[in-house]
């Protein structure tokens, strides 16, 4: 099943999202089928989206997922047996997989996995021994994926009523490289066809094989995890210590909350500029900073602005998605260069650095060259790599006046030929009414996605916009914008009741969260009267924001000290914490920013931007908590889980990291493929950490009624409601009280 909607079906998001419970299989589709089930994807370095590990364990109570979890996922002791089968499954997944870091391809890969490890198999002394009998047993192994998936356990003389717990079992002891093929074969859809199929039946058909080569009595594997499931993992313990972090949060944040009830319905004055940031946890206190600075307005939608496209980059020609993996993008958005000449140039400086870079990695990659390449370039490379360890500023500002000369940079204009002035117009009232913000509009709207910028960090991806499936969030941001300004949208716009102002003008902008500079995008501006100020105050905000980060890492100085700080903490590519992320996270608050803007939520808190009373029908608020909550939740969970056991869920030391085909990090130079967060995104220390785990708590402010209704109709928050996933607490305005929902789904009066 493709996992990935059209953004006009948003309604079915529940029936997508929501886990069916594993029944018995009653053939060995039907087992390979469980045996999936319980897997959550992990997606490549290109474009990291936090994911909650024990997804495929939703279905079921947290408790009882956090124990199933540990037994499945937590065992440090396999078969020595099961050890071996790893090793050699863990070679086949490095070279297959392979997404152009080997030198010497495997060949056959645009066969599929199946085929291509059949034909290679039987010349695998490490399979067979060199041994006639077991080479022609794999050369006679069925073309059909699940032919040879029966034939193994067949071999292995697996009952039929183990199957699905012995093929469950062949992933979970191995369940980062599962995890990659779960989002390989589930979650690829808005990318380009990949050149080298592979689906879930082939992986399993080859962990079999392995199997019957390495262990023929592998059927005792399902024994041993019966066995092993009466070890004491001290889940209690563990829960026991989230619920307390829970109570010692949420009571304070919703007592503050309660306390600024009068004013959630108060119209905000008249601001110079309104910003649109997006409701990423590290938006809420630069948001605070910038309304410190002056008369702005800020507001909190998710990242991608509602628009489901894909963007095709000017320079390189390469496209992406940039929208949530919920979503599958529905047009296609080339971005151009302001000017023909500057288009050229910049083409043809990026064709000289990709030049230079394939000559520089074919030698260095070639078995002799090296050898030659250590004497012509040792010294310079050397030089460059002092410079890099002990002058990193000046290291960075030289890469970059180097790429500048070499590549210069243009700003860009998105092309909206592919989405007709109908859809223009509907994206953008949807937009807006989502957020609240149809009427006194300011001079000034900023739409402001948000990136990142580190040195030397495979983790870079997860540092960007997981709206926009790990991508930087101006593309969408400057989308949006050219609609918003476009004189013929704004008449369709007021036939809806949505009127701007024409002196109102909407311009794009990108939050660098590690440095806390927002860069904006002139380009089909206007005019320029009134950007110095806003330039002015988004300093101001940088450097106090900076201040208040600096003191997170450990470092308190002056605002203008702690600026250079986060700027030399972006450019240090020995840094192994560039900047927090999402770490802390534990709220979810969807509401007017009069109710949080007068509280230091201190960057926990995912700020989604919502006024009830523009919202009848709920139809705005049952996107909200369907898709962006849902989203939160993985984040959430993401973090959750890395803090509790950071080997068997998050990514290990960035220490001792090693990139594997482009795709993905092991621990060493063949491990599991890890499936979440390094070591230092979530301890400050080897032994301290730094992220608080904690289930998300949702606040809504709005009815119950409403809310009821929207919870009654949707089973994904039933699933995350009902099993303790989340907990979702109301701020009625209708009677100034604070409820919690039970998992029976009544509303309990917070305490």
């Amino acid at each position: 099943m493709q996992n990935q909607i059209a953004l006009t079906d948003i309604e079915m998001l529940p029936v997508v999202l929501a886990a069916a419970p594993v029944t018995p299989a009653v053939n060995i589709h039907d087992a390979v089928e469980a045996a999936w089930k319980r897997m959550a994807p992990f997606w490549p370095l290109k474009n990291l989206i936090a994911v909650n590990p024990l997804q495929g364990f939703e279905d079921l109570p947290f408790e009882t997922a956090l124990a199933e979890g540990a037994h499945y996922f937590q065992q440090t002791e396999l078969p020595e047996p099961m050890l071996a089968i790893n090793r050699e499954t863990i070679k086949w997944c490095q070279a297959f997989l392979d997404d152009g870091q080997a030198t010497l391809p495997m060949p056959g890969r645009h066969m599929g996995l199946w085929a291509a490890w059949c034909k290679l198999a039987p010349y695998d002394d490490r399979l067979t021994g060199g041994t006639k009998q077991k080479q022609a047993w794999l050369g006679s192994l069925p073309n059909e994926p699940f032919n040879g998936i029966a034939a193994c356990l067949a071999k292995l003389n697996i009952k039929a009523s183990e199957q699905a717990d012995f093929l469950t079992l062949l992933l979970t002891t191995l369940p980062g490289w599962a995890a990659h093929l779960k989002y390989r074969t589930e979650w690829t859809g808005a990318e380009p066809t990949h050149a080298n199929p592979v689906s879930k039946e082939e992986y399993l058909a080859m962990r079999l094989a392995i199997a019957c080569m390495m262990w023929p009595e592998a059927q005792g594997l399902v024994d041993w995890h019966k066995a092993a499931k009466l070890a004491d993992f001290g889940t209690d313990s563990i829960l026991a210590k989230i619920e307390k972090n829970e109570v010692g949060y949420r009571k304070p944040l919703l007592k503050a909350l309660a306390t600024q009830q009068s004013k959630a319905t108060k119209a905000q004055a008249s601001a110079d500029a309104q910003w649109v940031f997006c409701i990423d946890v590290r938006s809420e206190p630069f948001r605070r900073a910038l309304e410190a600075t002056g008369h702005h307005q800020t507001l909190g939608f998710a990242g991608f602005f509602g628009l489901p496209i894909r963007v095709q980059d000017p320079i390189t020609g390469e496209s992406y998605a940039s929208c949530p993996v919920l979503l599958a993008p529905q047009h296609d958005v080339a971005e151009h260069c302001c000017s023909g000449p500057e288009a050229i140039s910049a083409k043809e400086g990026f064709r000289r650095v990709s030049a230079i870079k394939k000559v520089y990695q074919s030698v260095k990659f070639t078995f002799t060259a090296p050898f030659a390449l250590v004497e012509t370039m040792g010294l310079p490379l050397g030089i460059w790599m002092g410079l890099r360890s002990l002058l990193p500023s000046l290291a960075s500002r030289l890469q970059t006046q180097t790429q500048d000369l070499l590549a210069p940079k243009t700003e860009v204009v998105p092309d909206l030929a592919n989405i007709t002035l109908e859809q223009q117009a509907a994206y953008a009232q949807g937009a807006l009414r989502m957020m609240g913000l149809t009427s006194g509009f300011a001079p000034w709207v900023v739409l402001c996605g948000h990136g990142s910028s580190t040195q030397n960090n495979a983790f870079a991806t997860a540092l960007d916009c997981g709206a926009c499936g790990g991508q930087h969030g101006a593309s969408n941001a400057r989308a949006l914008v050219t609609m918003l300004n476009a004189p013929a949208v704004r008449e369709l716009l007021a036939e809806k009741g949505i009127h701007i102002p024409t002196q109102t003008q909407f311009i794009a902008g990108e939050h660098n969260t590690t440095t806390d500079a927002v860069e904006l995008y002139e380009a089909k501006v206007s005019t320029t009267q009134g950007l110095a100020e806003l330039k002015k105050d988004l300093e101001q905000a940088r450097l106090a924001n900076s201040q208040v980060r600096a003191l997170t890492m450990g470092v308190n100085t002056s605002k203008t000290e702690a600026g250079a700080h986060v700027g030399l903490r972006s450019a240090d590519w020995a840094q192994v914490r560039p900047e927090w992320g999402l770490a802390r996270n534990a709220a979810f608050v969807v509401a007017p920013r009069t109710l949080t803007a007068d509280i230091n939520l201190e960057g926990r808190s995912f700020l989604h931007s919502y006024d009830w009373q523009q919202d009848s029908t709920g139809s705005s608020l049952t996107v909200i908590l369907t898709a962006p909550m849902v989203v939160a939740h993985w984040i959430n969970s993401q973090y959750l889980f890395s803090t509790l056991d950071n080997t068997a869920y998050g990514g290990g030391s960035k220490v001792t990291n090693n990139i594997t085909g482009k795709i993905g990090i092991m621990q060493g130079n063949a491990s599991d493929l890890m499936h979440g967060l390094p070591l230092q995104s979530v301890y400050a220390t080897d032994s301290m950490a730094y992220h608080e785990p904690q289930r998300l708590m949702t606040v809504v402010y709005a009815p119950r009624t409403l809310v009821s209704g929207i919870v009654e109709q949707q089973a994904v928050l039933q699933k995350l409601f009902g099993n303790g996933w989340v907990t979702l607490a109301c701020i009625d305005p209708t009677d100034e009280k604070t409820y919690i929902l039970s998992r029976s789904y009544t509303w309990e009066i917070a305490s």
